[in-house]
């Protein structure tokens, strides 16, 4: 077992739910393929930020309870932008984003979304060039300035 701490994540005491997201030492970006239909870009949203969510301790908030005490699953306290690039500005932006120091990168490859079984994704990345991916989407957290430099010039998804 590992007892290192995770590369990027937040510790209890900087999980500050009261202020706001700007004041998190952490910048969460989401890019999605803008080509993508609309069904496709929020399905590879949603599986990067799932991964992001398991990889990054202490991003998701505490549970919400309601008035009638249903309770809602935590979401993330930090905030996430979501941006839109071109296939080909991801696959530069995660190249950069996973040798840069204290940046987590989950990233769904194309190839996730042509089949239907997960070891038929992983049989078909182990035979993938790293150079031949095409990304649907890639999530991004570190240093604010590291990732603000990362995306520079990528906008809002419209």
């Amino acid at each position: 077992m590992n007892d290192a701490a995770p590369a990027v994540g937040y510790a209890p005491e900087e999980i500050l739910t009261g202020e706001p997201t700007r004041s998190a030492r952490l910048k969460w970006v989401v890019v999605v393929a803008e080509t993508l239909p609309a069904g496709r870009i929020v399905n590879a949203a949603v599986c990067v930020a799932a991964a992001t969510a398991a990889g990054v301790p202490g991003l998701l908030g505490p549970d919400a309870e309601d008035a009638a005490g249903n309770l809602h699953p935590g979401l993330p306290w930090a905030g996430c932008t979501i941006l839109g690039a071109s296939s080909s500005r991801m696959a530069e932006l995660r190249a950069k984003a996973a040798v840069s120091e204290g940046v987590f990168v989950a990233d769904m490859p194309s190839l996730a979304q042509l089949v239907r079984v997960y070891d038929g994704f992983l049989e078909r990345m182990s035979a993938a060039e790293a150079a031949e991916l095409d990304y649907c989407a890639v999530s991004v957290i570190g240093p604010r300035k590291t990732v603000d430099r990362l995306v520079h010039g990528l906008s809002l998804l419209a």
